[in-house]
């Protein structure tokens, strides 16, 4: 049988794995098998992050446009009903941006849906 040499593509396939593991602490980013794992874990929690981000803002969105809300004398989900009646359209987060960076738009918008 014929000799296999493997130098080119076992080098690639290492390198690879390591490129991906820089910045794991300790023997992560050092040692092959480990890295390999460490790296099938890191890409199976960075899958699983993407979904959680979009939760996590949304929370987010939903918290700054009921406090801004309460200011004006409005609960978060009697002010999202009178956005639905009154036909405006604006997403959650534009909402949360009008409440944080331009006050008086806000209220104004509040004060349209409550008629």
């Amino acid at each position: 049988m014929t000799r296999i040499k493997r130098g080119n593509v076992a080098r690639n396939r290492r390198k690879k794995v390591f490129k991906l593991a820089q910045g794991f602490r300790g023997a992560h980013s050092k040692l092959f098998r480990v890295a390999k794992q460490q790296v099938i874990k890191a890409l199976r929690y960075s899958y699983r992050g993407r979904k959680n981000r979009k939760r996590d803002f949304r929370r987010l969105w939903i918290t700054r446009i009921n406090a801004a809300g309460r200011i004006h004398g409005i609960s978060y989900s009697r002010l999202i009903c009178n956005l639905k009646t009154s036909n405006i359209g604006l997403n959650r987060k534009m909402l949360s941006q009008l409440a944080i960076m331009d006050v008086s738009t806000f209220e104004a918008i509040v004060a349209q849906s409550s008629k």
